[in-house]
């Protein structure tokens, strides 16, 4: 490493709050799936920014859509229109099959919006301010107040109790557990389609039809977080869409924007109609020009591209690659994912695997502290798969 890089280093652990303990690399461009360090060593990007740059990086007609939109204008607040979020809103509501869209500026702010939603929708029925929403065990929704009081790891959420109150949780995957919590109080059910952070655990159908049905029963909002799994990670547009159970309100962030930070929440007409109303949500940077116009390219890119099948076909092959790696290592508990949202479990951390695998430019990230994950830029190919698996095997 460079006198420079450690200068900089160094100078961040000065200046930055330390929330997040940073690998030891400082990344000045990408190009494709790779990342460059300061010193001009390539790196494969098996991260991706943490599921967000699909399209890869020095993406030429995504680059040059903002920079028409720089010149134009980049910020008008919600007190007037502007032509990409409109056109945004369109695209969003054609990929998802949902009617109504609010755009925010990352996922945690879509999931505050998703619980005032199902909040107001319940009060406007009974007139009562004690609605309870459950959400799921291992959960992960973001770190504010309201998205970090639905994330079902006490972890993250004991330094910062109270949360905003009437949460309970149940277990994923377990519909009698979702049953024993619903009370004549309950609004609302909130799970991601796939867990990300709390393990690579995607839903299976019997489940995500059965709280479908609990939902239909009792008069509740089904609320899916598609923060990471969405936007064609698992193959679909959306993850729900693989097993035709349509959410009341969805949140979506992450690949969205491909890296200008960009979330939304969507819900049917029916919700849009009996929810939140003028004054009850709003956000000055939300949906601005530059967002939106970055949404726009994305989502056109997406269907040139066929992304969703190819990530099928991809992420198949990378499943199979995955599965002989775990075959062949005993510490590897266990293998589960989909599509480009995969994790290897281990029986011990793997913070040395990930570092080993950033020494020899290979970037990987954990899910928890056994868990390696990989979320590649959605344009990765099957020779980056074996390009990956070479490194990763040296690491493990």
């Amino acid at each position: 490493m460079s006198e420079q890089m450690k200068n900089y280093i160094a100078e961040a652990e000065e200046a930055l709050l330390h929330t997040y303990n940073r690998y030891q690399v400082v990344f000045d461009h990408g190009k494709d799936v790779h990342l460059y360090d300061m010193d001009g060593k390539e790196y494969l990007d098996f991260v991706s920014g943490i599921a967000v740059f699909a399209l890869g990086y020095g993406n030429e007609e995504y680059n040059n859509a903002l920079k028409s939109q720089i010149d134009k204008i980049i910020h008008t607040s919600n007190y007037y229109y502007n032509v990409p979020a409109i056109e945004a809103a369109k695209k969003m509501k054609k990929i998802s099959g949902m009617d109504r869209v609010f755009f925010t500026n990352s996922g945690a702010e879509a999931i505050e919006g998703a619980i005032k939603t199902a909040r107001k929708y319940a009060y406007l029925k009974d007139g009562k301010t004690d609605h309870e929403i459950i959400a799921m065990n291992h959960s992960f929704h973001g770190r504010t107040m309201g998205a970090l009081s639905v994330t079902g790891n006490p972890h993250y959420r004991e330094a910062f109790e109270p949360g905003i109150g009437n949460i309970k949780f149940a277990d994923f995957n377990d519909p009698e557990s979702v049953k024993a919590q619903i009370t004549d109080k309950t609004c609302a059910i909130l799970m991601e389609t796939v867990q990300g952070e709390g393990g690579i655990m995607p839903a299976t159908e019997e489940f995500l039809k059965g709280v479908r049905a609990l939902c239909d029963e009792h008069g509740l909002l089904l609320i899916l977080d598609e923060i990471q799994c969405g936007m064609g990670r698992t193959g679909y547009m959306f993850a729900w869409q693989k097993y035709g159970v349509k959410p009341d309100v969805m949140t979506s962030a992450k690949a969205l924007g491909c890296g200008v930070p960009v979330g939304a929440f969507l819900m049917t007409e029916e919700v849009g109609q009996h929810s939140l109303v003028a004054g009850d949500h709003g956000t000055t940077y939300g949906g601005n020009p530059l967002a939106c116009a970055a949404i726009c390219n994305v989502i056109d890119q997406y269907e040139k591209l066929q992304l969703t099948e190819h990530v099928k076909d991809v992420g198949a092959y990378l499943y199979e690659k995955l599965e002989a790696v775990a075959a062949g290592h005993a510490d590897i508990t266990e293998h589960r994912g989909v599509g480009f949202l995969q994790g290897l479990v281990f029986d011990h951390p793997v913070s040395d695997i990930i570092a080993k695998a950033l020494e020899q430019g290979l970037v990987l990230i954990n899910a928890g502290t056994n868990i390696v994950r990989f979320v590649p830029p959605l344009v990765i190919t099957k020779e980056h798969v074996d390009e990956m698996i070479e490194i990763l095997e040296k690491s493990i």
